[in-house]
């Protein structure tokens, strides 16, 4: 019958290291560890592992043990800008681990890859930084160039058509386009299409075409989301800003609107 000490962790730990003892392969590790396969426990196992990890411990070892749970900490952070820190912090370790150690292949490998974190770093940050600066009141959205790709129309093209799939915001960099539904005119350094990425299924909300030659950045709804995503801040000030544009549309709407009722009320004073 067990006593009260067989039936506790160390004792069931003690009886599953005798039992996997009696497997050849396990039994060649504790050979190799030091440790006598007939005479093994728990307690004894721990003790060795950790005498082996204090006898091969220096400074290069301690700097990669530092800068591996640094990096496993980075998959556990859910948001871009903490991950990026995280991991510059972790290459940085990990060179002065290669440095010391000789390890040249690992060197190398951190070394070239921590300037590119750095630069999506300070991208990151100075998009936030912008677009807080936006929300505060410009809406050119001019922070958001480095993300976007670049192209061309010419007078009489659509850029897209009332009902047709969103799948991509603008940003006018030249030219003039046409807002053909209200008859609004879009001058440089402004954006459309960002409302198609709110609306329900990712619909257009109206017709854009293209009025004079001129040039455009746009960005596809995937990435602006994924942007999103990655750092809530941003998200925050792009739903500010679509909102203060949608706002602004409805204001220019009502203007159309009473424009348009004065002129009816003053041509039905000028009938007899």
């Amino acid at each position: 019958m067990m006593n009260a000490q067989d039936r506790g962790p160390p004792g069931i730990l003690d009886r599953a290291i005798e039992y996997a003892a009696q497997n050849l392969r396990f039994e060649n590790i504790l050979i190799q560890l030091g440790l006598d396969p007939s005479n093994v426990t728990f307690s004894a196992l721990l003790d060795r592992i950790v005498e082996i990890f204090l006898a091969n411990i220096n400074v290069a070892n301690t700097l990669a043990l530092i800068g591996a749970v640094l990096y496993v900490a980075t998959l556990m952070v859910r948001t871009i800008v903490p991950l990026r820190v995280l991991g510059i912090i972790s290459m940085l370790f990990f060179i002065a681990y290669g440095a010391l150690a000789g390890a040249v292949a690992t060197f190398l490998l951190y070394l070239l890859s921590l300037p590119i974190n750095i630069f999506r770093l300070h991208q990151m940050l100075n998009l936030v930084k912008k677009a807080r600066m936006s929300a505060q009141g410009d809406l050119s959205m001019d922070w958001l160039k480095p993300f976007m790709t670049q192209r061309r129309y010419r007078a009489g093209e659509v850029l897209f058509r009332k009902g047709d799939a969103a799948n991509e915001m603008f940003y006018t960099v030249t030219g003039m386009f046409l807002v053909k539904e209200i008859g609004i005119e879009i001058p440089p350094g402004r954006i459309m299409g960002e409302l198609g990425f709110l609306s329900k299924n990712n619909r257009r909300t109206q017709t854009v075409e293209c009025t004079e030659n001129g040039e455009v950045l746009t960005i596809t709804y995937d990435k602006l989301l994924e942007i999103y995503f990655q750092n809530p801040e941003f998200g925050y000030y792009f739903l500010k800003l679509s909102s203060d544009r949608l706002m602004q549309n409805i204001a220019r709407l009502e203007g159309i609107i009473e424009e348009n009722n004065k002129a009816k009320l003053r041509e039905s004073k000028s009938k007899p």
